[in-house]
């Protein structure tokens, strides 16, 4: 694995710092799906940029989690235009980082990815929960007639059998997906934007309790309001502060053993909407090495 510089990788980090790293952060811009807005493909390299800005300090961890954590970013690298063959290409990154024991965190890019990113770790495991953040269900068989689609990408993940699904801040099903949901039950859970101000996170807590978590994190799953640079945005979704207190409380209970982060659809001049994925990236990062 080809590693960039620690200057021009996630966060910036002086070269002058030596660590073995823990983590490993692959960008990996794939675009081939979009419906609605595009831009994903430039979502990896305009997060990087952004966490360079990001404050290493963490005042709620009370140390600056990188210290402790190692973390590499590979070099960039071409994608196939073929998805499946795009998605082989993930799958296969992903196992080089865990038969190395290390943690891969992926930045996408669209949702598609999330398949092959996966792949590894279903092999690896008896049993894998997805810990998935959106607007949209993504249970869809196909899209636009391509079963690959982004908004397929979670029902590409249930075809693995060892496979179920938390969900958060969904607020977008069709009618379809509706129906395949009340069949697998006993394999999904979704926590519905609309029942915010009732979930019980006590029951999530239950869930989850011991369980190998791969997060996946689509970042329309944030409300419109502090995320409008996505394809598809949409009203009424998470905020920062209720979105990490989920995610420690994940971390403190579960085992995280790999993540991606998708659909950043980069704004020309609004770098704020950047600068909240590296942020979320790293705070992902230090709640699973820090709890």
């Amino acid at each position: 694995m080809q590693y960039l510089s620690n200057k021009n990788g996630f966060l910036g980090i002086d070269n002058k710092f030596n660590f073995k790293e823990k983590v490993v952060i692959t960008p990996f811009g794939l675009e081939k799906t979009v419906s609605y807005g595009g831009g994903t493909k430039n979502g990896p390299k305009e997060i990087i940029k952004a966490s360079h800005q990001v404050e290493l300090y963490d005042e709620e961890l009370n140390c600056e989690p990188y210290k402790k954590i190692g973390i590499k970013t590979l070099k960039p690298f071409k994608i196939h235009k073929n998805i499946n063959k795009a998605l082989a290409k993930m799958a296969s990154i992903n196992k080089s980082i865990l038969d190395k024991k290390l943690f891969p965190m992926t930045l996408g890019g669209e949702h598609s990815i999330t398949p092959g990113c996966i792949l590894p770790f279903v092999k690896k495991f008896k049993n894998i929960c997805l810990l998935h953040f959106d607007a949209h269900a993504d249970l869809r068989n196909s899209y636009n007639g391509e079963k690959f689609s982004h908004a397929s990408a979670i029902r590409r993940c249930l075809d693995y059998k060892n496979v179920s699904i938390i969900s958060f801040g969904i607020r977008n099903i069709s009618q379809s997906e509706i129906a395949f949901l009340k069949k697998n039950r006993s394999r999904i859970n979704i926590f519905w934007a609309k029942d915010k101000s009732k979930w019980n996170l006590n029951k999530f807590k239950r869930l989850i309790k011991n369980k190998i978590v791969y997060l996946t994190f689509d970042v329309d799953g944030l409300d419109s309001s502090i995320m409008p640079a996505t394809g598809t945005p949409e009203p009424g979704g998470l905020l920062w502060d209720e979105t990490l207190n989920i995610i420690r409380l994940a971390a403190k209970n579960s085992n995280i053993v790999g993540a991606d982060i998708n659909e950043l659809s980069p704004i020309k001049g609004f770098n704020s909407y950047n600068f909240l994925v590296a942020k979320l990236a790293y705070k992902i990062l230090a709640y699973k090495y820090l709890y």
